[in-house]
């Protein structure tokens, strides 16, 4: 229900989910550094240098907050919209159906001056697996990592592909300028990769033990997305028109560059979801467009024989 389906597509998703907190974190300024690691015995995890997931009691349910948010739907500082702003994640009910989903999750938080560890099992809280480990030392950050093993049980594969995650991870960081994202591969221990295709050596590191790592960041954020998706095409004019706006609380960037080719490619995302079914921004923004031609086309006497220009012109 929650991830859509128990195939690739649907295992992938858990990995975005717990990803799209730590993004979350970024959003609201916490956080510059996210690290996915996909490791040999088939669990991934996600580390993040946040503020960390609260560690202190949950007044209402009388339990660690930590484990309120990974065993309760609902229960995430998303879900009151007075944590974040803006949030990609499925507000308070990711990660607790990531937990619910592997049989096994542990997280580590370093928050509070000292470092947390806690256990779950098949989404349950195990009996004395909470603990304060250490303090904190002065040079390290705050942060969380959560790190999960699917339920094979529930999944037809466990395989997690490293081409799939690394677009993923690349768009992320696109929308989310100054934030770097690295992706890290290990070797599985039972000889299989996440490998879809031979690796590009200019764009992926690995090392003789079949190690891969990528990184990603973009100071120029969706300016940089404009350029990345026109690369293998003949562009009109070399600089990207940008536009970066906000009204109301709601922030809005468009990038734009003319190519030579026929069919004009759009792409649409809002609190960094691909909307590829469109909506009021998409749609919104095609009207603004279309009529700013228009009136410039007017004013230039540019139009001719036609009275205006649509969209698809």
């Amino acid at each position: 229900m929650y991830i859509g389906s128990t195939d690739s597509r649907g295992l992938h998703h858990l990995v975005y989910e717990v990803v799209d907190n730590a993004i979350d974190e970024a959003l609201a300024g916490h956080c510059d550094r996210i690290e996915v690691t996909l490791h040999g015995d088939g669990s991934v995890s996600v580390s993040d240098n946040g503020r960390g997931i609260p560690v202190d009691t949950h007044e209402k349910y009388d339990r660690p907050a930590l484990e309120v948010i990974m065993t309760v739907l609902h229960a995430g500082g998303k879900f009151d919209n007075k944590s974040y702003q803006v949030s990609g994640g499925l507000h308070g009910v990711g990660v607790s159906v990531v937990n619910a989903l592997s049989r096994r999750l542990d997280v580590e938080i370093q928050r509070d001056g000292a470092v947390w560890r806690d256990r779950f099992e098949y989404g349950e809280p195990q009996e004395g697996t909470f603990e304060r480990v250490r303090d904190l030392e002065a040079d390290e950050d705050t942060g969380t990592t959560v790190r999960f093993w699917p339920d094979t049980d529930i999944f037809e594969t466990d395989v997690f592909e490293f081409d799939t995650l690394e677009t993923r991870l690349r768009e992320l960081a696109f929308l989310n300028s100054e934030v770097e994202i690295r992706l890290v591969e290990e070797p599985r221990d039972d000889g299989t990769d996440g490998s879809e295709s031979e690796a590009d050596a200019d764009d992926v590191e690995a090392d003789d033990a079949g190690r891969r790592e990528r990184s990603f960041r973009y100071d120029g954020g969706i300016r940089e997305f404009a350029r990345y998706l026109n690369e293998t095409k003949t562009v009109l004019h070399d600089d990207v028109i940008y536009y970066a706006d906000s009204a109301d609380d709601i922030r809005i960037e468009v990038a734009l560059q003319a190519t030579e080719e026929l069919q004009g490619s759009i792409h649409a995302f809002a609190n960094n979801i691909n909307t590829r079914e469109g909506g009021t921004h998409l749609t919104g923004f095609k009207t603004a467009l279309t009529r700013v031609i228009n009136d410039y086309a007017r004013e230039e006497s540019l139009l001719a024989d036609f009275d205006s220009l649509t969209g698809a012109d």
